[in-house]
């Protein structure tokens, strides 16, 4: 594997692999926030955005660049969850309307399906995984489209809580030919796989500016499809950005995305996010979307060799996300283990992933997640660190 060494300050000490949390903001990012931040401190807020014009619209256009679709069709978000919760907000739910997901979408959309099950009385459908593991029956996904005609058809293209990529340009075909509205949460695949939102064929995407873009935090944005905008789709509180009061008691949406962003903005962040994506991009998404994955893939074969661990991820080809469960440990502690030798991890419970993690039998795994800038050697020593710790935790009982 060709390395693609990150330019990233503070790196020599500790295995930042990308986990829960964010990969390794690069110089570029952390220079730009720091010198929007400076240029505030110097002229003011509001002068400092109006002075940055011109790379502050950089943020819809990179990301446009990265999704392939246009400026207008992208929103700024504060998280991807917030940009999920705004996309969700648009859809006039009515008792009794379908919304079909898979067994796997994140724990945050699965708990808002249900939040809307018990405040519009929304039917929840979960389609089936298939027989081979390769993650959602398309077929029998699609056979519950055209029983139910869901009002809002959900997916998680890679689910945080397994290396699994589910086929969501598939899902998106059947969307399509039945003229269902679809919405494609790609918070762990964007940064780290080429992303088409014409080929997936969704009407809303999400995603964050950090995990694989390596942004800031706080970041997000949302997709809007032509088709959603037409059809007048609006987020259920809109502000004085994404409308126009247009008289005591009418007001009009403007026409593109950012009828679903407020009147503020962190404009610092709002920068930082799109030196992330010209950083990624310049980067290239094909040698990440090879790098990543064949690292994750060492990694496994490393941890599937330890007595004592079990890899846990599914899938043909899964992503850079590797979970294992461990004995003779609890989560906490040996987290805590981890961070004491500087490898960065995360921790998925029972409750971020009732289905899967019931499928599967285990309350809690841990999640190590590489990126392009890891080495072939820092995943040595991440296999030889749990290798021991799980030979320790085998003498404890």
């Amino acid at each position: 594997m060709t390395a693609l060494r990150a330019d990233t300050p503070g790196c020599e000490s500790v295995v930042h692999f990308n986990n829960a949390g964010c990969g390794l903001v690069a110089r570029p990012v952390l220079q730009a926030m720091t010198d929007h931040l400076q240029l505030e401190a110097e002229i003011g807020g509001y002068e400092a955005s109006a002075a940055q014009e011109v790379r502050v619209r950089d943020f819809h256009a990179s990301i446009a660049e990265l999704l392939g679709t246009r400026p207008g069709n992208i929103a700024f978000a504060g998280s991807a969850t917030h940009a999920y919760t705004k996309a969700l907000s648009a859809i006039d739910f009515q008792p009794g309307d379908t919304v079909l997901t898979t067994r796997n979408d994140f724990v945050s959309n699965q708990i808002a399906f249900l939040a809307l099950r018990k405040r519009h009385g929304v039917e929840i459908v979960h389609a089936p995984d298939h027989p081979d593991g390769s993650g959602v029956d398309v077929d029998a996904m699609a056979a519950l489209m055209r029983a139910h005609r869901p009002r809002l058809v959900a997916a998680t293209h890679v689910p945080t809580n397994s290396g699994l990529v589910q086929p969501v340009a598939e899902i998106g075909r059947h969307c399509r030919e039945l003229g269902l509205l679809y919405l494609v949460d790609a918070c762990q695949s964007v940064g780290q796989y080429p992303l088409d939102v014409e080929e997936i064929g969704c009407d809303l995407l999400t995603g964050t500016c950090r995990k694989f873009l390596r942004g800031p935090r706080g970041s997000g944005f949302l997709y809007v499809s032509d088709r959603v905008l037409r059809e007048g789709y609006e987020p259920l509180f809109i502000d004085m950005y994404g409308a126009r009061w247009t008289g005591p008691d009418t007001y009009r949406p403007v026409d593109t995305a950012a009828r679903f962003e407020e009147w503020e903005f962190p404009y610092a962040t709002l920068l930082g996010c799109a030196a992330a994506v010209r950083y990624a991009l310049a980067v290239g998404l094909e040698p990440i979307s090879r790098r990543t994955p064949a690292l994750a893939a060492r990694l496994r074969g490393r941890l599937a060799e330890i007595d004592g661990v079990r890899v846990l991820d599914g899938g043909p080809a899964p992503a850079a996300l590797v979970t294992f469960a461990i004995d003779g440990w609890q989560p906490q502690p040996f987290k805590a283990a981890l961070d004491e030798l500087s490898i960065n991890s995360a921790l998925s419970l029972r409750e971020f992933a009732q289905f899967d993690f019931g499928d599967k039998d285990v309350d809690w795994c841990l999640r190590l997640s590489p990126h392009y800038y890891n080495t072939e050697d820092e995943v040595g020593t991440v296999a030889a660190a749990v290798a021991e710790l799980a030979a320790r935790g085998q003498r404890i009982h």
